[in-house]
């Protein structure tokens, strides 16, 4: 039987090694491995905990480790971090199992300083002094790099920049969007409701409903098509865009796809949406996913959205730019996306907005055009939306409004602290000539 602490040691070391998504190398390991489903839990926990925690674990390391960080090899570094986060975080495993089945798995080499740390840690009752200042004891805290936090304070300020740090820390449910073409909301309630599955059902949009259970005690909902994992931002953000039956929409940048199916109920599955991404092998998840939804609509296509295609040009009604972004407002549930290189963010805002100018051509006269980005970041989301509409008098802002939400200048943004959604933010234009 495989040792879920040892596999999340194994992924962990892959991960210091070679930059790969959480939920991908998740998949993969417990699709190889005999896990029973309770060690697999301990496996996503251990694993998924460490990269949220990485900061603050290795600044605790830093405390009362004899050794320098930088001078501890990988695999002992990366057996510390699970034995601290274990005597951290998860109150329901015992001290004792904590230290003795980290020590286990180390090598033979460092047993005994990895034995000495966590015991250390544990006679002095845990204690962690955390840095005087103020936003470096927040970057310790919510594991933050700080870089992320000056895009934050730059962006809304001091007391949104804490807010949002604060909910960092905290963990929310599942969103699930109801697929009103196959089914009932009433008769999923139902299902949930024999299961006595804790949910919400969202005031702004009654076909989401945000389930407080492990996603395996709705597994079989999903993968029969009666329900999608979508966040309420994403959901929200399709019923600004309004997509119509009957009419012609493009997803610029679709994969992995929510906003393209729930565009497709909303539109009753009647009418056409191309889908299209620069990545072919992505293109497999939305045709999958269309299949299990039973939605017919929606076509897909290999292609750039950098790259301007005549046959496109004015063709569709409704054109979705959901460009790829640094993901800053979805640092809680993807924490992996924290630890990449500052410069990887400043590059983003050119691509963006050659993504923008491009498709903005295939949207006719008299259609909308929504830039979307799951960040929080004004340089990617509001600098470049302006931009655009000072060069292009062919496009309007289009104010909206849903419910509390109100845009401003036809933009606006999903505060996660707020709004108990991902970070997200949209504008919605129309093309006037």
């Amino acid at each position: 039987m495989d040792n879920p602490r040892k596999l999340a040691l194994d992924s962990l070391i892959k991960a210091d090694a070679v930059s790969s998504f959480s939920n991908l190398e998740i998949n993969t390991v417990i699709s190889r491995s005999d896990l029973s489903k309770k060690d697999a839990g301990l496996y996503t926990a251990l694993y998924m905990g460490v990269t949220e925690k990485l900061i603050t674990l290795d600044y605790v390391i830093s405390i009362y480790s004899s050794v320098k960080i930088d001078k501890i090899d990988t695999e002992t570094k990366n057996a510390l971090r699970l034995g601290l986060y274990q005597l951290m975080f998860m109150d329901r495993i015992p001290e004792y199992s904590a230290v003795s089945e980290t020590v286990d798995i180390c090598p033979k080499r460092s047993k005994g300083f990895v034995n000495a740390v966590l015991r250390s840690f544990i006679r002095n009752e845990k204690n962690v002094d955390y840095p005087k200042d103020e936003w470096e004891r927040m970057s310790v805290i919510s594991s933050t790099p700080s870089y992320i936090i000056d895009i934050f304070r730059s962006s809304y300020g001091d007391k949104e920049a804490r807010a949002l740090l604060e909910h960092v820390c905290e963990h929310t449910g599942i969103s699930l969007r109801v697929n009103t073409v196959r089914t009932e909301i009433k008769k999923v309630l139902s299902i949930l409701d024999e299961r006595n599955i804790e949910y919400e059902i969202h005031p702004l949009a009654e076909d989401v409903i945000t389930v407080y259970s492990p996603i395996s005690d709705i597994e079989d909902i999903i993968k029969g098509g009666d329900v999608f994992v979508q966040d309420i931002a994403s959901r929200l953000a399709v019923r600004i865009l309004s997509p119509r039956e009957g009419t012609a929409m493009l997803d610029t940048c679709a994969c992995p796809g929510g906003k393209t199916f729930s565009s497709a109920i909303d539109m009753k599955n009647k009418g056409k949406i191309l889908a299209c991404d620069l990545h072919k092998n992505k293109l497999s998840l939305i045709e999958k996913g269309a299949k299990n939804l039973s939605l017919d609509i929606i076509e897909t296509r290999e292609q750039n959205g950098k790259v301007y295609c005549e046959e496109l040009d004015s063709a569709f009604d409704t054109v979705l730019c959901d460009v790829p972004c640094s993901g800053l407002g979805v640092i809680w549930k993807k924490p992996d996306i924290k630890y990449k290189k500052a410069e990887s963010v400043t590059s983003l805002p050119k691509v963006q907005m050659e993504i923008l100018e491009n498709c903005a051509r295939y949207v006719k006269v008299g259609g909308e055009l929504m830039y979307s980005t799951c960040t929080l970041n004004k340089a990617e989301n509001e600098d470049v939306v302006d931009t655009f509409l000072s060069s292009h008098s062919d496009f309007c802002a289009v104010d909206f409004s849903l419910g509390e939400i109100q845009s401003v200048n036809g933009a606006y943004t999903f505060m996660p602290h707020k709004t108990g959604s991902d970070g997200f933010f949209v504008a919605k234009m129309r093309r006037v000539k």
